[in-house]
């Protein structure tokens, strides 16, 4: 079977495919055609934050963890292998994660990895595509003809020119986001301190406090700086949850405060008192040489970015290792296309994982390709793949992406919202979720016990 691209999702779908006995070609169109956001050529390569999201206990994106992590998610073991100090989070230094898929990816028997761009999907082949936001403009246009064909016309022998024009809405994207980075020694640390908000976690954030004269001095800035000019071709169609911080402050004064400078839960130790406002700079990689500035994606010019990021309490000379930049997201209209086993319902031999399906997130896009994996290994062997559970955390990000409303389908995080409310009524947040994961894992562990599921080969750590 072919899966394309090598990033977080096709990398998973791999491993899970391998394990479970089935060889697979992967396809990776880089370093033979760039992207605009990678900077190397190694597998599940994170171009935004280093963050795989909260790892407290009892929260969704732990509750996504823990099912992957019952069902053996290889990226997920790698990401905890190669962790840096976050808090209460599960941050990576990025390098090291991604040159580790590389290497577990590359030396596995049953991978296959073709260094090369596909153009050209057959519907009636084995395909799980996990090309990830940034699928070059020829595979996309591929989807769009593969999406728009009846099932008759999926086969090797159909005519592509018979092929009805695709619907407008076929063409979904979004964009996104990269954070700033910074060297860890050009920060200035006599006005910074480091604090976990709320005391949760180790205090592995460095926090940049503001008054209130510094913050209005900072946001005047933000707004009268220039952005990057916008494209003929470029229509701005923002992710809501991964806004640019230009955009946030365009929406009024006090919007940053409540947002990604949000200074709640952040006590100043030399103070006692909280701050009127404060950034956040999240640890890069193991050496602690550089860091992050959280939430601070923007679609600023780069000297732009200097003059108004040294305004920032602490980053008067800061050393930017790289600037904020903004990217076109490319997804599908799962709601229209998607089973959800993640075949196509057209075409059900063609799998999608990863962002390209609607997920929106690393954790969600690593367990999106562990799912597809999982089925995709179960169709090559005859058997019928058995959607996660509605409950579980797989199940409830499979329902979203498979039955939202397709006029309005907009890619989701993991959130409690999106499981289904318990049977009886429970006031208390904290214990209302408590139960929800406990049913989810119980019937997570129900469902992984299906014998068409259970892998053939030995795991990582019995080799």
């Amino acid at each position: 079977m072919r899966i394309i691209g090598a990033g977080l999702a096709g990398s998973e779908a791999a491993w899970q495919c391998a394990r479970r006995g089935v060889a697979v070609e992967l396809f990776e169109m880089r370093p033979v055609r760039a992207t605009p956001a990678h900077q190397t050529d190694n597998f599940a390569e994170l171009v935004c934050s280093n963050s795989l999201k909260s790892d407290s206990e009892n929260t969704a994106p732990w509750l996504l963890k823990e099912e992957m992590r019952r069902a053996g998610s290889r990226l997920l073991d790698i990401a905890r292998e190669t962790a840096v100090p976050a808090g209460h989070a599960l941050a990576v230094d990025r390098a090291e994660f991604s040159r580790k898929v590389t290497e577990a990816i590359s030396r596995e028997p049953l991978i296959t990895i073709r260094r090369e761009e596909v153009t050209q999907v057959e519907a009636g082949e084995l395909t799980i595509i996990a090309t990830g936001p940034l699928t070059s403009v020829a595979l996309s246009q591929e989807i769009v003809r593969l999406s728009s064909l009846p099932e008759s016309a999926g086969k090797a022998d159909a005519d592509p020119s018979r092929a009805r024009a695709p619907a407008p809405h076929n063409n979904l994207y979004f964009y996104d986001s990269i954070s700033p980075i910074v060297e860890a020694d050009s920060i200035d640390m006599s006005k910074v301190y480091l604090a976990a908000r709320y005391d949760k976690g180790s205090a592995d954030y460095i926090n940049c406090p503001m008054s209130k004269d510094e913050y209005d001095r900072f946001y005047d800035a933000l707004l009268a700086a220039q952005s990057v000019e916008q494209k003929d071709w470029e229509k701005l169609n923002y992710f809501e949850s991964c806004l640019p911080i230009e955009e946030i402050a365009r929406r009024g004064r006090d919007t940053l405060r409540f947002g990604p400078m949000k200074p709640v839960g952040l006590k100043d130790p030399r103070t006692g008192r909280i701050p009127y406002a404060a950034v956040q700079l999240r640890q890069e990689n193991l050496r602690a040489d550089s860091y992050n500035l959280v939430g601070f994606q923007n679609h600023l010019k780069f000297g732009e970015q200097a003059r108004v990021l040294s305004l920032i309490p602490g980053l008067e000379s800061a050393r930017f290792l790289r600037y904020g930049q903004i990217h076109r997201n490319t997804y599908i209209n799962s709601p229209t296309l998607l089973s959800s086993t993640l075949q196509m319902k057209a075409h059900p031999n063609v799998l999608f994982a990863g962002q390209i399906c609607g997920v929106e997130g690393y954790v969600e896009s690593i367990a999106t390709g562990l799912i597809a994996g999982m089925n995709a290994a179960v169709l090559a062997t005859g058997g019928e793949p058995a959607p996660p559970p509605r409950a579980t955390a797989f199940g409830s990000l499979v329902h979203y992406i498979t039955q939202a409303d397709p006029r309005n389908f907009q890619p989701a995080n993991i959130t409690f919202d999106l499981l289904p409310a318990l049977d009886r009524k429970v006031r208390d947040r904290k214990e209302r979720h408590r139960l929800q994961c406990e049913l989810a894992l119980q019937e997570f562990e129900a469902w992984l016990r299906l014998s068409s599921f259970q892998p053939t080969l030995p795991t990582p750590s019995a080799v």
